[in-house]
Order: C-alpha cells, then sequence, then structure tokens
C-alpha cells in the first residue's frame, strides 16, 4: 500500500506541474513538441518527435526532449547540420506535432 501511495503522490505532483507546450507554426528552428526529418552522413532519413520523458518510445519515433539527439537538436533550424554519438545529421524539414 505504501509503495501504492507514493507513486499517487509522484503522478499527482508531475499532473499539477505539467505545462502545455506547443511550438507556433512558423517556428523555423527546432523545440519541445516538433517533429525533426534528418538525413544521416549515409543518406539514411529518420524522423523524431520530440516529447516529454514520460511519452518517450523510440519505436515509435518519439524521443525525450532530455535525450542526446533532442538536446543537439534544438535551436538548430533546417540545413543545420549535427554530431550525435560521431555521425553527422543534416536538419532536412520541421513540423509543428
Amino acid at each position: 500500500m505504501a509503495l501504492a501511495t507514493r507513486d499517487l503522490r509522484y503522478w499527482q505532483t508531475r499532473r499539477e506541474n505539467a505545462e502545455l507546450s506547443v511550438p507556433s507554426p512558423d517556428e523555423t528552428v527546432v523545440r519541445f513538441g516538433m517533429t525533426v526529418r534528418l538525413e544521416g552522413e549515409d543518406g539514411k532519413h529518420v524522423s523524431w518527435h520530440i516529447v516529454g520523458e514520460d511519452e518517450a518510445d523510440p519505436h515509435a519515433g518519439k524521443i525525450s526532449h532530455v535525450s542526446v539527439m533532442a538536446k543537439a537538436l534544438f535551436g538548430k533550424a533546417v540545413g543545420d547540420v549535427t554530431t550525435v554519438n560521431g555521425k553527422e545529421w543534416e536538419i532536412v524539414g520541421l513540423k509543428v506535432g
């Protein structure tokens, strides 16, 4: 019972402190809530939707805003290149949502 009570307090606090963050449709740099399309140096394309820690599911294309990849992308625009784990990625598209 103590474990359930602790978990309930944790989730209630998370809910009370949650903030909705919706990027504007004309956003030109990567930020929380956006979907980023990348092209790797090998020509492979991948898309990542940047979400909260509780929503992250890499197999579904959703990465946490605190992940190494998301942190490397924040503030960058289409055409910018970033390196993550020794591999270069070019931002080729941004989408809100």
